[in-house]
């Protein structure tokens, strides 16, 4: 019951911090509006008026914190300044995308860091473990944006093999449900295996040292002189045990996720929240701004819930 209050207290925290931080950010929807680079520019100084008292702009702040907490009791994110259309119909379009892109990355990620963590940390200290260390740690220091930028080239544009931008090919769907799923899983493989780059080092990194501190248990020593598989040590004993900081830490990548998504959706025109969420800060559109942050702030909190969940089940010593 106290996991669960301190998750709804923190839930609420984070609601009231994605109302006032993009208040926090130079200029507002009306100063975009009144300049003439800007998508949105409106050049007649009443219209910018109006819509100012449209959107509540001109009221106090806290009157405005508090009609946005009686909106969202009532399940109301507010209207998009930039789109002129409810936050919530247009996040229903974006959302299922970044979760498919950020799901499937951070599955394939998690897995192949905890694999290769364990199969690195087995084998500490020889030519397959500095190897691997080698090429991770490369890897985990390349900008996301720039190893984005060098596979959608190298994939993309040189040889071919995957499509350069979107998320579906326009009228896939003609050719039946079964052609479209391949088309959109087409699509998706370049964004999310360079998305799940990211999470991938971290996670062989907590897993790689977790399974090198237990390789000198007695445990082991004991299952060796019972003449045990050196594989069932190996994932069952060891791997299992060295488990639990990486949920921790799978859970946490998903915040992390959403920077990196940013950047990947930008380079591979992917059609998620990422994009979104960067059109929105750049045009200072709140009620867009604080219905992206609502839902990457869900998405965040149930996942450390969820790790939290994940990490007593493993070890119900946490549960003391």
């Amino acid at each position: 019951m106290r996991v669960v209050t301190a998750y709804v207290l923190t839930a609420f925290v984070l609601v009231t911090l994605n109302f006032f931080l993009p208040r926090a950010l130079p200029g507002d929807p009306i100063a975009a509006l009144a300049d003439p680079r800007s998508p949105t520019y409106v050049g007649d100084s009443s219209t910018r008026s109006a819509v100012e008292r449209y959107y509540g702009l001109e009221r106090p702040l806290l009157t405005q914190y508090w009609h946005y907490l009686t909106g969202l009791v009532h399940g109301d994110i507010g209207t998009s300044i930039q789109y002129d259309a409810p936050v919530s119909r247009i996040l229903g379009e974006r959302l299922p995308w970044t979760l498919l892109l950020v799901g499937t990355a951070w599955v394939i990620g998690t897995a192949l860091g905890i694999l290769a963590g364990i199969h690195s940390g087995w084998r500490h200290g020889r030519r397959v473990d500095a190897g691997l260390l080698t090429l991770v740690l490369t890897v985990y220091n390349v900008p996301t944006f720039f190893l984005a930028s060098i596979g959608a080239y190298v994939f993309a544009v040189r040889l071919g093999w995957f499509p350069l931008a979107g998320a579906r090919t326009p009228f896939a769907g003609s050719s039946g449900a079964l052609a479209e799923t391949g088309d959109v899983a087409y699509h998706l493989v370049l964004p999310a295996a360079v998305l799940a780059l990211q999470f991938a080092p971290f996670q062989y990194l907590i897993m790689r040292a977790g399974m090198v501190s237990e390789l000198g248990a007695p445990y082991l020593l004991l299952g060796r002189a019972k003449g045990l598989r050196d594989r069932l040590l190996k994932y069952r004993y060891a791997g299992r045990n060295a488990l639990l900081p990486s949920v921790t830490v799978a859970g946490l990548q998903l915040g992390s996720a959403v920077t990196a998504a940013i950047f990947i959706e930008t380079v591979f025109a992917y059609p998620g929240m990422g994009r979104l969420l960067f059109s929105a800060v750049n045009q200072r559109d709140y009620p867009m701004m604080q219905g992206c942050f609502l839902a990457l702030t869900i998405l965040v909190v149930t996942a450390n819930f969820l790790a939290d969940l994940a990490n007593r089940a493993l070890d119900p010593r946490t549960t003391a």
